[in-house]
């Protein structure tokens, strides 16, 4: 028989009926950083091609490089690196069928991102 009901319920939970967790939301910015990252790395490259060009393109790509933009993309992408890693990692403990309870998944989600603040701020202070 029919459900005649069906038009009138969702047919998945949506954003403004579930509750995003810890867990979900680090891994939604652990996908985030990583496709920020290839836009930092193309930056690079980017810069590197224009170093084998000509001094003047070499003046522009290292203007806009080391303009507070592209400070704040490189200090930004320096923490997308550290975060990605962290969560890496994360995600290697659970392979190993570790740390899967809820409160320890959320500890470690809260260390990769109190670990990748402080290992970034350690990595520009002494680099």
């Amino acid at each position: 028989m029919a459900d005649v009901n069906r038009g009138n319920r969702p047919l998945s939970p949506h954003l403004t009926i579930y509750r995003p967790q810890l867990t979900s939301m680090t891994s939604i910015l652990t996908r985030i950083t990583g496709n920020a990252l290839l836009v930092a790395a193309l930056l690079i490259v980017w810069w590197f091609l224009a170093a084998s060009t000509s001094e003047a393109y070499f003046a522009i790509a290292n203007a806009v490089l080391t303009s507070w933009f592209g400070d704040l993309v490189m200090f930004l992408s320096l923490w997308a690196l550290w975060y990605h890693t962290l969560a890496g990692v994360r995600h290697l403990i659970w392979d190993n069928a570790k740390m899967l309870e809820i409160h320890l998944a959320e500890q470690l989600g809260w260390g990769v991102i109190i670990g990748s603040v402080v290992l970034t701020i350690l990595t520009a202070i002494f680099v």
